[in-house]
């Protein structure tokens, strides 16, 4: 979603993807009294989901604090902030207005400057790349873009590394908190 600025700040658009929402007035009028007055709820199939609009100095600013206000709304949890994180060659083309055979020799290193980011998962014909290194690699990206991508990622890792570690027992706990710092 975009960044726009405004003669107020920078408004700034961004999906939470939620673990659950009550359907209940009372949970929407807490929600709007934390300070989510700014958001749009709502599911589809399974999925729970809030699109804010949200003023800000900043991207990370942004995401943080609608996390924040989310969570101070019990039993309520971010899970994720959505992305489109996972591309293929053919997404990465279309990202970078790019053929599809333009990315394909940039991955090998037969064009620009070499050291394409390894593909993060998948195998053969199957492979995905983060965007956010893709965007960190590309050298005429707007700063903007590079930042946001990896707000995302950073973001999206912290809210899973504190899921996980909710399920661990005390001593690995220990573990990964020394990973993490």
């Amino acid at each position: 979603m975009p960044t726009r600025k405004t003669p107020t700040g920078t408004k700034h658009e961004f999906r939470l993807i939620l673990d659950r929402l009550p359907d209940e007035d009372a949970v929407f009028d807490a929600l709007f009294e934390a300070g989510c007055g700014d958001g749009t709820f709502g599911w589809v199939d399974e999925l729970t989901f809030v699109d804010f609009h949200r003023r800000a100095d900043s991207y990370l600013e942004a995401v943080t604090s609608a996390i924040r206000n989310v969570e101070s709304v019990p039993p309520i949890h971010v899970e994720r902030v959505e992305t489109d994180d996972h591309l293929t060659m053919a997404d990465i083309a279309r990202r970078l207005g790019r053929t599809r055979e333009s990315v394909r020799l940039l991955v090998e290193g037969k064009r620009g400057k070499g050291g394409f980011p390894r593909p993060h998962s998948g195998t053969g014909r199957w492979r995905f790349w983060r965007w956010s290194d893709v965007a960190s690699w590309i050298s005429d990206l707007p700063s903007e873009e590079v930042q946001r991508a990896r707000t995302i990622a950073a973001a999206n890792a912290a809210l899973e590394l504190r899921r996980q570690r909710a399920t661990l027992v005390d001593s690995e706990r220990a573990l990964i908190d020394a990973l993490a710092s």
